[in-house]
């Protein structure tokens, strides 16, 4: 976290967690045909209830809003969790510990649906749901990332080191390289994925840390291209004391997102122009 975020985290984290249930007025804000998909980790979910919260705060709200846990918690969740359960939040439970599991379970139990996937570890602007939303009312067949980094090749089409992959500022026409950014809010609509986005033994085998990049593959082999959202919405707020610990560290300064990148071109046999 950079020190100019702390004032705006605490102050948001404060006003969000003395806002009642009720003050977030579910029964009469205007809702949009999406769910709103997300985990955690252990070390997140006592600060998780303000991720929630801002998602309850949104101009807009979703049909649903659905947090994946582990099995482990089924007997012991949160009490300020507990308290923001109701006809928006919902809890459900997964028997596995990967990020993937925030999109591939709501996949399978909303099929017919679109899934906005978020982090545990962020307060998003109220504008954030609405903004995606009608984004995806202009491109309905897209999948839509408030970020996207741009995979980038060499000279000898060996992918570059993760953080060499640029943000893209805009989307060119049939492009496909683009890779939805999990943490800024990602729009699926439905059908987007291949049928093997579910594979668990190729998650494993593939990219196990790498949700993100999970899913743009699964999009490729479904021809499904990503777009970059014209209109970003206000940059979240990251809240004090949830990433100390993240797969970002790892991804990063190992270089892994890379490693797996390199797995999935070489079983799928993908070929990508430098």
């Amino acid at each position: 976290m950079k020190l100019k975020e702390i004032p705006p985290s605490l102050y948001h984290s404060l006003r969000l967690s003395l806002k009642s249930k009720k003050a977030f007025n579910e029964d009469t804000k205007q809702r949009i045909p999406v769910i709103v998909s997300l985990t955690t980790i252990p070390s997140r979910i006592k600060a998780l209830h303000i991720t929630i919260r801002s998602l309850l705060n949104q101009e807009v709200l979703p049909e649903k809003i659905v947090l994946w846990l582990n099995d482990s918690y089924q007997n012991n969740i949160p009490v300020n969790l507990q308290k923001l359960l109701g006809d928006t939040f919902e809890i459900r439970f997964s028997p596995y510990t990967f990020s993937h599991r925030k999109l591939i379970h709501s996949i399978e139990n909303f099929p017919n649906r679109i899934i906005i996937t978020c982090d545990d570890d962020l307060i998003y602007h109220p504008e954030s749901l609405k903004e995606l939303y009608q984004e995806h009312l202009k491109n309905p067949n897209v999948i839509i990332g408030n970020r996207c980094r741009r995979i980038t090749f060499d000279s000898n089409n060996n992918p570059l080191p993760y953080l060499q992959w640029p943000f893209a500022k805009k989307t060119f026409p049939g492009e496909k390289l683009l890779m939805p950014v999990g943490a800024f809010l990602v729009l699926y609509p439905p059908n987007s994925l291949d049928k093997r986005f579910n594979d668990i033994e190729l998650i494993n085998k593939l990219s196990p840390k790498s949700d993100d990049l999970w899913f743009k593959t699964t999009a490729l082999l479904n021809d499904t291209l990503s777009i970059q959202a014209e209109k970003e919405p206000p940059k979240p707020w990251p809240i004090i004391g949830s990433q100390s610990v993240s797969l970002k560290s790892v991804n990063n300064k190992l270089d892994y997102k890379r490693v797996q990148w390199e797995q999935i071109i070489e079983y799928f046999n993908f070929k990508f122009e430098s």
